[in-house]
């Protein structure tokens, strides 16, 4: 058996690795364009903004350690420029000494990766304007700032990388700018959670110019413009695209495998491309998604790597098979932590499957052990079966390990029903003796169960300001310290069974409090007393998240938010 593995990093890497465990007398040989076989690249952003001060932290492994551990031939500087399926041979290419030879394999596993998306904008090829994707380019981004010391930055993009980046280089002392051609920042976030990432980027200094995209960059006086669609016009140092990635796909298609329609390597379960002895992962493969059945593109570590060993199992004689990605993931933005795991809303409605939407806000342990922090969770579950069909989380502390319960929950095709049942690990110091999880299956199954009846954020513009009066259930000091809706009603909880016969019965009453819980209460104790009424999922704090939307949409005026 002679394995031919194209690529490292994560998916070629571990395929390596697993390929050997399972057979100590095959010949495997490692094909890298590059320097490195194995590197951290979810690292890389730390390192430019110096959280991670050492260069050589960011290497998994090194080809010597590798090949000394594993027994491998390991070919860097080396591009494969050709794969002849019927001699089953690949053309490799020296990149140091230009040498040009064939080799030939039983079996492939291509790991080529993706590539930074980098469109023709005019003034593209100023030296100032940076990719980051592997560590070269890390090299020539930190180089550049530590030299220039760059007083303003401009991010193109609003995802995972982007973000990063602007909190790095707001750590190295410049200016950020992100400008994002989407409404919002993180797609796979929904809008309103989002919101609370804006607020948070505003306060650590960071603007957001939303909804535009970028027209132009232009030198000037060693400075760089940028023109943004819309006649936005910033002056920076240095810009990082951010745009996004596609598959590197090349090899593939020139190779006459199949591509799918989202333009990466199409595979099987199993890994294995339309040839029989070609397997793909990472990157620029299409998988299942996990929930729809609908073909994806997951450019994440963690798949790469469970793809890489199965691929491995599979070409080694062992069964097995990827069930499909979640998209689980995480990341760090200033103090806050924003995660998210299966389906979003827009998912779910381009797939014409119906959901409910539950929100829930909940303290990261004990509120009376120091340190707490709040969290706003949101699910989507089936309004049917109350089946959980997508996660999403904003906060502090604790925000990961929750996102990882309700990825596990999503797995075992749970529903918010057994999310009120688990029992997890409690002490002050880790979490309280009713998780959010916990709380987040309470507020969800009360819906099903019909307990409380609610409108989201997005259903304000179908209020009609002559018939529905929004009760405001918070303390007076509570609207002075966070602000209020200019117009609802304002009854503090504790004394709305007093106030009970002050209310019009004609009318329908939208209650709510900061995060749910009061707003739930008061909903219950109206109903109880025969009103039509109604909760508003969340509170004010997801209404806050929301806002500038909903102050553009809503006819219930006037709803001014007050700072």
């Amino acid at each position: 058996m002679k394995l031919v593995v194209i690529g490292g990093v994560a998916g070629g890497a571990t395929a390596t690795a697993r390929a050997r465990r399972l057979n100590e007398e095959a010949e495997i040989v490692v094909f890298e364009r590059g320097e490195y076989i194995s590197f951290a690249n979810c690292g890389l952003p730390y390192y430019i903004g110096e959280v991670i001060p050492e260069r050589d932290d960011l290497l998994v492994t090194t080809a010597d350690a590798f090949k000394s551990r594993y027994n491998i031939d390991i070919r860097l500087f080396t591009e494969i420029t050709a794969i002849d399926r019927n001699e089953k041979t690949v053309t490799a290419q020296n990149h140091q000494t230009g040498e040009t030879y064939t080799e030939t394999y039983d079996k492939i596993i291509l790991s080529p990766g993706a590539e930074s998306v980098r469109p023709p904008f005019p003034g593209m090829s100023s030296d100032n304007i940076f990719n980051l994707r592997d560590i070269p380019d890390s090299d020539r981004i930190k180089a550049y700032v530590d030299k220039q010391s760059p007083k303003a930055a401009v991010v193109v993009g609003g995802g995972f990388i982007g973000l990063e980046m602007a909190e790095n280089l707001s750590f190295r002392g410049a200016k950020t700018t992100i400008v994002e051609k989407m409404e919002q920042v993180m797609p796979a976030m929904d809008y309103e959670m989002a919101g609370l990432m804006h607020a948070h980027l505003k306060e650590k200094g960071v603007d957001l110019i939303l909804g535009d995209g970028i027209e132009a960059f232009e030198n000037t006086n060693g400075r760089l413009l940028v023109r943004t669609e819309k006649g936005e016009t910033l002056e920076c140092d240095l810009v990082i695209l951010s745009i996004g990635v596609k598959p590197e796909c090349r090899l593939a298609r020139d190779a006459g495998l199949e591509i799918g329609e989202l333009g990466g390597v199409k595979v099987a379960a199993t890994m294995q491309t339309s040839d029989t002895d070609i397997y793909a992962v990472g990157d620029a493969v299409e998988v299942t998604d996990f929930l729809t059945g609908h073909a994806t593109m997951t450019p994440l570590a963690g798949p790469a790597n469970k793809q890489g060993r199965i691929a491995a199992d599979n070409v080694m004689g062992r069964r097995s098979i990827f069930r499909g990605s979640l998209g689980t993931s995480v990341v760090k933005i200033f103090e806050q932590t924003v995660a998210s795991t299966g389906a979003n809303e827009k998912m779910l409605t381009r797939h014409n499957i119906p959901f409910v939407a539950s929100y829930s806000h909940s303290g990261s342990h004990a509120s009376y052990y120091p340190g707490a922090e709040m969290m706003a969770v949101k699910l989507l579950l089936s309004p049917s079966t109350g089946k959980i069909l997508g996660a999403q989380i904003v906060g502090g502390e604790g925000v990961d390990k929750r996102i990882d319960v309700f990825a596990t929950a999503i797995h075992g095709a749970m529903t918010v029903f057994q999310l009120e049942e688990l029992e997890l690990a409690y002490a002050p110091p880790y979490g309280s003796a009713k998780d959010p999880v916990n709380i987040a299956g309470f507020v969800a199954s009360n819906l099903l169960k019909g307990d409380v009846r609610k409108i989201n954020w997005n259903e304000f513009s179908e209020l009609d300001p002559e018939t529905d009066v929004l009760i405001d259930l918070r303390n007076k000091d509570e609207l002075e310290e966070t602000g209020k809706i200019e117009g609802a009603l304002h009854i503090p909880l504790d004394e709305l069974r007093d106030n009970l016969a002050g209310l019009d019965r004609n009318k329908r009453y939208i209650t709510f409090c900061a995060i749910g819980l009061r707003g739930y209460i008061g909903y219950r104790i109206l109903v109880q007393h025969g009103f039509d009424a109604r909760n508003l999922s969340g509170g004010y704090k997801t209404f806050l998240g929301a806002k500038e939307k909903i102050m553009k949409e809503s006819p219930y005026t006037p709803i001014w938010v007050g700072e």
